[in-house]
């Protein structure tokens, strides 16, 4: 048995063109770059359809062509929303589990609340406390933008 996996008259793994590299197409046919004809007969080339590269469903002789939907801001939107509508379901689910009291003191005012509401307070404060300085720098960066 061959070492050789070669079935029939292919040639070995990864091998293309002639044998020998060095071969020069004046001598070796095989090699020779046809001339280019000014002048193309319909009985030559045949006419084949060119495949599209989607494949058609069986039975179906229709030339409908498939687009692609380019993705938009009302998608992200959409997407957002629908993240936002499950973020909020798990917060209502946690307020509604932490509802024993708590007593919250700050500065001279003192009171109790649910821990649950206490912590969707804190929460509120802390997104605040980043958001407003960071929306003065957009706007500040944003009339900047403009005069140049």
């Amino acid at each position: 048995m061959s070492d050789d996996r070669r079935g029939g008259d292919r040639p070995a793994w990864g091998r293309v063109g002639p044998e020998d590299p060095t071969a020069d197409p004046e001598t070796h046919p095989a090699l020779r770059v046809p001339e280019p004809s000014t002048e193309i007969e319909p009985s030559e080339q045949p006419t084949v359809a060119v495949p599209t590269g989607e494949p058609q469903p069986a039975g179906d002789d229709s030339t409908t062509v498939r687009r692609s939907i380019p993705h938009s801001r009302t998608g992200g939107l959409w997407a957002t929303l629908i993240l936002s509508a499950v973020v909020l379901i798990f917060l209502l689910i946690f307020i509604v589990q932490n509802t024993t009291p708590v007593v919250i003191n700050f500065l001279w005012l003192s009171g109790t609340l649910p821990t649950g509401v206490a912590l969707l307070f804190a929460a509120i404060a802390g997104i605040l406390l980043v958001a407003v300085p960071g929306t003065g720098r957009i706007i500040q960066l944003r009339r900047e933008a403009r005069k140049h």
